[in-house]
């Protein structure tokens, strides 16, 4: 296991945002990020666009941000690839830019990013800091019954079948310190979706590595359309038996 006493103020942190046709939330989400970074004393930061080629003029936007900050940079990627090798890639960028600290999170506003200094505040006791809808003080807001249904119950049957503890497997709104992420064999993952997010979680756990739950709200998206499909839930609930069979070897 890694150290985790460390205090992360002085580390270089970084902010991993997929986006695809998200021209809509993609300056406030950004601006947010900042915002939030520098209110944590954090004196060496970037947030981090990696698109996909986004129709919308996302990339282009994104661009235009990074030319005007040097606090923002953009990873352009030629073609829609899935989520998980949209994050893989940031992460990759992020540790071959010296980061100490690698947060990914949404880009419509189901994550708040005045809960950035939070995570990054609990890495001092932890080498993972998973933004929790599912324990004391977390929640779900402007969700149906059907997709409340469906991430609470992929959440519980992923919790049975990798027999780990974590409440909230599938949230995508963490804080991983570096040595973690260099211990995950990154260029293994193939998962997408919530599949993805489980695996990272459950690889870090099989690797003894501590991981701590946050509080958060989660709302639906500001604006735009969900990614979220029948096929990504399917995926999860067919894959997840693999990562336990992939763990015990």
């Amino acid at each position: 296991m890694t150290p985790s006493g460390a205090d992360p103020a002085g580390a270089t942190v970084w902010v991993v945002i997929p986006t695809y046709n998200e021209a809509a939330n993609l300056v406030p989400i950004v601006t947010g990020a900042l915002e939030a970074l520098r209110s944590g004393a954090h004196s060496d930061y970037r947030v981090l666009v990696v698109d996909d080629d986004s129709p919308d003029g996302t990339g282009e936007l994104a661009q235009e941000l990074a030319d005007r900050s040097e606090h923002v940079e953009v990873l352009h990627r030629p073609a829609k690839d899935g989520l998980g090798q949209a994050y893989l890639a940031g992460f990759a960028k992020a540790l071959a830019g010296g980061a100490q600290l690698v947060l990914e999170m949404d880009a419509d506003f189901s994550h708040d990013p005045a809960d950035i200094p939070r995570l990054i505040a609990a890495t001092g006791e932890a080498d993972l800091a998973l933004g929790s809808r599912y324990v004391a003080g977390g929640r779900v807001e402007q969700w149906g019954a059907l997709r409340r249904f469906v991430s609470r119950g992929g959440t519980l049957y992923a919790r049975a079948v990798l027999g780990v503890a974590v409440r909230d497997l599938t949230g995508g709104f963490k804080c991983f310190r570096r040595e973690l992420l260099e211990a995950l064999d990154l260029e293994t993952v193939r998962s997408q979706g919530y599949t993805f997010q489980i695996e990272l979680t459950h690889r870090a756990l099989e690797r003894g590595f501590r991981v701590v739950e946050i509080p958060i709200v989660f709302r639906d998206r500001r604006a735009g359309e969900s990614k979220m499909s029948a096929r990504i839930a399917l995926e999860a609930a067919y894959l997840v038996p693999r990562i336990r069979r992939d763990g015990r070897r």
